[in-house]
C-alpha cells in the first residue's frame, strides 16, 4: 500500500526544497506539483496566450502533455517530449502558472496524472491544494508558512547567488501579492486542510523542518 507526505504553504516557504529531502531521506518519490503547473504556463507562454486567454488555456491545456520521470536521481520535467527543466523557473512562467492553476480544465488534467502516481507509488508531494484537493486522504499533510519578509529574503538570496539582478522590496511585494491571488482563487484555494500540521519554517533550518515533518510522519505510521 503506498504512503503519501502532502505539503501545502504559499510561495517562498520552502515547500520544494523540503519536499525533496524528505523524499530523500525516506526513499519516496518526489512529485513536484508546482513544476508540472509551470511546464502547463511555459507550454501557453511560448504557444503567445496571455493570462487573462482563460478560454484559450483550456483549449490549450487539452494539448500539453506534462510528465515527470528521474534519471540519475535527478527529476525531470517532461512538456510534450522536451526537457524543460531549464526553462520553468522563471518570474514570467511563475506569475503565468499562478493564474492558469485557477482554470478547471488545466487543473483536472494535472490532478488525474498526480492522484495516479500517488495510488501507485510512496510519494512527496507539495504545492498549494494537495491536502485540501489532490491527496484529501493522505498519510500526512503540512501546511508549511513563514514570514512574508523571510521569504522575500530567502528569494533575494537565491537570486543574488545566480548573479540575477533583483530588489528585495519588489520581490516581497510580489509575494504578497501572489499569496492574495492564491488565497482567493475560485478553485482550490491555498488554505490550511482541517487535518494539516501548521508549520512556521521562519526561525527553523532546512533540516530542523525536514525532520519534524519525518517525526510527524513515524507518529502516523505508529499509531
Amino acid at each position: 500500500m503506498s504512503y503519501s507526505i502532502a505539503i501545502d504553504g504559499p510561495a517562498g516557504a520552502g515547500k520544494s526544497t523540503i519536499a525533496k529531502l524528505i523524499a530523500k531521506k525516506k526513499g519516496y518519490i518526489y512529485v513536484d506539483t508546482g513544476a508540472m503547473y509551470r511546464a502547463m504556463a511555459l507550454f501557453f507562454t511560448e504557444s503567445g496566450i496571455s493570462a487573462a486567454e482563460q478560454d484559450k488555456i483550456s483549449a490549450a491545456a487539452q494539448d500539453a502533455d506534462v510528465t515527470i520521470s528521474y534519471e540519475n536521481g535527478e527529476q525531470i520535467v517532461w512538456l510534450n517530449g522536451r526537457n524543460v527543466n531549464g526553462l520553468i523557473r522563471t518570474e514570467a512562467v511563475g506569475n503565468m502558472a499562478s493564474e492558469s492553476s485557477k482554470n478547471k480544465d488545466v487543473r483536472q488534467k494535472l490532478v488525474e496524472l498526480q492522484r495516479a502516481l500517488a495510488g501507485k507509488e510512496n510519494v512527496v508531494m507539495d504545492g498549494r491544494d494537495i491536502g485540501t484537493c489532490v491527496l484529501p486522504d493522505a498519510n500526512v499533510k503540512v501546511y508549511l508558512t513563514a514570514d512574508s519578509h523571510v521569504r522575500a529574503l530567502r528569494r533575494y538570496k537565491e537570486l543574488q547567488a545566480k548573479g540575477q539582478p533583483c530588489d528585495l522590496e519588489t520581490i516581497e511585494k510580489d509575494i504578497v501579492d501572489r499569496d492574495y491571488q492564491d488565497m482567493h482563487r475560485d478553485i482550490s484555494p491555498l488554505r490550511q486542510a482541517q487535518d494539516a500540521v501548521l508549520l512556521d519554517s521562519s526561525d527553523m533550518t532546512i533540516e530542523e523542518v525536514a525532520q519534524a515533518i519525518i517525526g510527524l510522519c513515524d507518529g502516523a505510521q505508529e499509531a
